[in-house]
């Protein structure tokens, strides 16, 4: 698996995030596409990224957007069922943040989805106080981490 940045406007990546809003919208009734612009990803402190397995077929994408202060946020989140893909996307979205100087990552899903829920659970991500558009939607659920930085 190999994950690389990317524009958010490529092909690969519009088939991607079409992929995750017809997914969201299945289990959700909410694409999730308003809360994403592909701008936010550009810049200091951003990246867009997507997975490619061994054939070089784009199975996954995630972004990084600066948040507040120390505060990362992750957005689009997705990995093709089967792919493998999610926890490289997130290592590499951590990874970056981490260089990028943030101290936290945050984001943003529907509680309803379980699937996700349970996979940042198991990444170390745990529930906190509900940000920016977040606040009081009781069907969002916002969870974070720390981050370790490594010694210069």
């Amino acid at each position: 698996m190999r994950v690389a940045s990317a524009d958010p406007d490529s092909v690969d990546a519009r088939r991607l995030i079409s992929e995750l809003d017809a997914a969201l919208a299945s289990i959700t009734s909410d694409s999730g596409a308003s809360s994403f612009d592909p701008q936010d990803c550009r810049g200091a402190g951003a990246v867009f990224v997507i997975a490619y397995d061994t054939q070089g077929v784009a199975v996954g994408c995630g972004a990084l957007r600066p948040l507040e202060g120390e505060v990362g946020e992750v957005k689009r989140m997705y990995a093709c069922p089967g792919s493998g893909a999610g926890a490289h996307i997130l290592a590499e979205l951590e990874r970056h943040a981490a260089a990028c100087g943030y101290r936290q990552l945050w984001l943003s899903t529907r509680r309803v989805n379980a699937r996700a829920v349970g996979f940042y659970e198991r990444h170390g991500y745990a529930e906190v106080p509900p940000y920016g558009r977040y606040v009081g939607r009781a069907v969002s659920i916002c969870l974070g981490r720390q981050l370790i930085r490594c010694a210069s």
